[in-house]
C-alpha cells in the first residue's frame, strides 16, 4: 500500500482521477469522487434519536413543530459546510485545532463536554438499534444492545479497506431509510394543507412543546456531525492550491446541500407520520415502541414493516458513525491514536447500564438529545472561531454575511437553552404557558 492510501484511505487510480479533475485536465468526471462526507454525516440527522423525537412532536402537536425541523435543518446546512470548509483548507480537524489553539484548560473543558455529547449520542444510536432487534426477534433490550455493538463493530472492520467501503455502506443504509419514509407518505392520511402550515408558521402550543423542540435541535445539529465533518475532509482530496481548494469547496457544499436536504425531508417526514397515524385518535403514542405495534392496526403490517426497517438501517449506520466520530475526537484532543475497542467501550457502557437500570427506552432517547442540545455550543463556537480567522482560513476566512448567518444560528441554539433551563427551574416565561 502506498503513502497516499495510508494517509487518505484511497486508491492510487482514485487520486489521479481526482486530480485531473481538479487540475483541469478532465472535464467530464463522476461526482461520486467527491461524494461521500456528507452522506456520512447526514446519518446524525436521521439516528434513533431524530425517531424519538419526532414521533412524540407529531403525535402530541401534530404538524405544529414542523418549522423546527425545518429551522434546524438549515442551521446544520450552514455548520457542516463551514465544518467540511475547515478541514478541506487546514488540513486539520475541529479537535486537533482545538487542542492547538487553545489553552489546556480550555481544550480539556472541551474534551469533556465532547465525550458527554459522544456518551449521549451512543445511548440514542444503540437503543434505537437495539429496540429495532427486540421488536423484530423478540429479545431483550439488553440482548439487543449487545446485538448490535457486533453488528456496528462488523461494519467498522471496512475501515480497513479505506474510506469508500464504509461511504458505500452507510450510503445504501441512508437510502434505506429515505425510501422507507417514502413508501410511509403514500401509506399515511397526510394533510398536507396543515403539514405545508407547520412548516413555516412558528409556534409552541406549551412548555412540552419547547421541550420537544430543544429535542428536535439536540437531535438535528449534532455535536458529533460536526467534529467528524472536518476529519472526513481533511485528507480525502488534498488541494495543492487555492484553486483546487475552491474547487473542492463548490462540490463539498453541492454535496452537503444534497445530503442534509435529503435528510431533512427524512425528518419532516417522521414527523409528518406520526402526526396523520397517531395525532387525531393517539395523541398520547410517546415511545418507538407503541408507535411500532400502534401503527399495524391504524395503517397495516406494512406500516410498521416499514418504520421498523428504517429504525434498524437507523440504529446500525448512526451507531458505526458515532464511533468513527468518537474516535476522531478523542484522538483530536489527546493527540494519539485510540484503538476502536477502547473507544467502543468508553461511550458505550453508560449505554449499557442505563437500559440494565430499566429506564423506559424512548424517554432515555428523548433526554439524551436534549443533552445534545446543551453540548452544542461548544463545538459551534469553536469552528465559528476558527473559520472567521484569516491566520487559519487565509483568502477562505468567512465572509461576513457567513459570520452573522453562523452567530444568528448560535443564537437559536443559545437560546432555546437557556428557555428550557428557566422552565426546568419554574421560571415563567411570557407568551409561553407553564407545563
Amino acid at each position: 500500500m502506498t503513502d497516499v492510501v495510508m494517509r487518505t484511505g484511497m486508491t492510487d487510480r482514485t487520486v489521479v482521477a481526482i486530480r485531473d479533475v481538479l487540475s483541469g485536465k478532465v472535464r467530464r468526471f463522476s461526482p461520486l469522487l467527491f461524494a461521500g462526507p456528507a452522506v456520512i454525516a447526514s446519518i446524525a440527522y436521521m439516528d434513533p434519536g431524530n425517531f424519538a423525537t419526532n414521533i412524540q412532536a407529531g403525535a402530541k402537536y401534530g404538524y405544529a413543530l414542523l418549522w423546527v425541523v425545518l429551522m434546524a435543518n438549515v442551521i446544520a446546512m450552514l455548520f457542516q459546510a463551514l465544518s467540511a470548509k475547515l478541514g478541506i483548507v487546514t488540513g486539520r480537524n475541529l479537535a486537533e485545532l482545538c487542542r492547538e489553539h487553545f489553552p489546556q484548560p480550555v481544550v480539556y473543558a472541551l474534551w469533556i463536554v465532547s465525550e458527554v455529547a459522544a456518551m449521549a449520542t451512543d445511548l440514542a444510536e444503540f437503543l434505537g438499534g437495539a429496540i429495532g432487534l427486540s421488536l423484530l426477534l423478540h429479545i431483550p433490550l439488553l440482548t439487543g444492545m449487545g446485538v448490535t455493538a457486533l453488528l456496528t463493530y462488523g461494519i467498522l472492520m471496512f475501515e480497513a479497506r479505506g474510506f469508500r467501503p464504509i461511504e458505500i455502506i452507510i450510503g445504501a443504509l441512508v437510502a434505506a431509510i429515505a425510501l422507507c419514509y417514502v413508501v410511509e407518505m403514500f401509506v399515511a392520511p397526510v394533510d398536507w394543507g396543515a403539514a405545508a402550515l407547520g412548516s413555516v408558521v412558528p409556534r409552541l402550543p406549551d412548555a412540552g412543546a419547547l421541550t420537544i423542540a430543544v429535542g428536535i435541535v439536540g437531535a438535528t445539529i449534532m455535536p458529533h456531525a460536526i467534529f467528524l465533518h472536518s476529519g472526513l475532509t481533511q485528507n480525502r482530496a488534498p488541494a495543492r492550491n487555492d484553486d483546487e481548494r475552491r474547487q473542492l469547496l463548490r462540490f463539498s457544499n453541492i454535496e452537503v446541500l444534497i445530503a442534509l436536504a435529503v435528510a431533512g425531508l427524512v425528518n419532516m417526514a417522521m414527523v409528518v407520520m406520526a402526526a396523520s397515524a397517531f395525532h387525531a385518535g393517539h395523541s398520547d403514542v410517546a415511545e418507538i415502541e407503541t408507535a411500532y405495534s400502534t401503527l399495524t392496526p391504524l395503517l397495516g403490517a406494512a406500516a410498521s414493516g416499514v418504520f421498523l426497517t428504517a429504525l434498524l438501517a437507523s440504529g446500525l449506520s448512526s451507531s458505526a458513525v458515532g464511533t468513527m466520530a468518537g474516535q476522531m475526537i478523542m484522538q483530536g484532543f489527546v493527540g494519539f491514536r485510540i484503538p476502536v475497542i477502547v473507544r467502543r467501550l468508553v461511550t458505550m457502557i453508560p449505554a449499557f447500564i442505563v437500559v440494565w437500570l430499566g429506564v423506559n427506552s424512548t424517554s432515555a432517547l428523548v433526554i439524551s438529545q436534549v443533552v445534545l442540545s446543551f453540548a452544542l455550543p461548544a463545538p459551534v463556537i469553536a469552528l465559528l472561531m476558527f473559520t472567521r480567522r484569516k491566520d487559519i482560513m487565509g483568502a477562505f476566512a468567512n465572509s461576513r454575511l457567513t459570520n452573522i448567518a453562523a452567530i444568528v444560528g448560535t443564537v437559536v441554539i443559545l437560546a432555546l437553552n437557556v428557555v428550557l433551563l428557566l422552565q426546568t427551574f419554574g421560571v415563567d416565561i411570557p407568551g409561553l404557558p407553564s407545563s
